[in-house]
């Protein structure tokens, strides 16, 4: 157990009971929030509904209605700012490599010990979390800087708003 008490929302996605129910049962020792489904179109409906709260979606690639390589894509789309980490039986290095150049996180092995996927979804939940702070920064500054957050009622001030 680490140190410190991570927090956070995990999408667990995987169609063998008995594992969906370890993995959640480690991460939730570990002080995360898992919302496990069966397949891939409930965690898309889960996505669609849990988007601001989810930062990582730990997914099996073989789910019995789709590829998660295939999903990764509709994942990073329905939260852009959650990272995925693919979780497979039978991994090749191609199918890890493709899924990192699609934007996954990590690739893993089912059966790996704890304590790994521990280490992975911690790096991965750390990083949603800067991801979401840079997010909310960068809004912050944008409405501080916008011709809205200007003051004043000068013509000279109307028209250059317009100009700009």
């Amino acid at each position: 157990m680490s140190l410190f008490m991570p927090t956070g929302t995990i999408l667990l996605i995987d169609d063998e009971p008995l594992l969906r129910q370890a993995v959640a049962r480690t991460l939730e020792l570990e002080g995360y929030t898992v919302i496990q489904v069966p397949d891939a179109h409930r965690g898309l409906e889960a996505l669609r509904e849990h988007s601001d709260d989810i930062g990582v979606i730990l997914s099996d690639v073989k789910l019995p209605d789709g590829r998660g390589l295939d999903l990764l894509p509709r994942y990073k789309a329905l939260a852009p700012l959650a990272e995925v980490v693919l979780m497979t039986a039978f991994g090749t290095i191609a199918d890890g490599v493709r899924a990192m150049k699609l934007g996954a996180f990590d690739y893993l092995t089912k059966g790996d010990a704890d304590e790994q996927l521990v280490v992975v979804v911690d790096r991965a939940a750390e990083q949603a979390r800067l991801r979401r702070r840079v997010a909310s920064l960068e809004k912050k500054v944008g409405e501080q800087y916008s011709f809205d957050s200007m003051i004043g009622k000068a013509l000279s001030l109307e028209q250059a708003k317009k100009m700009a």
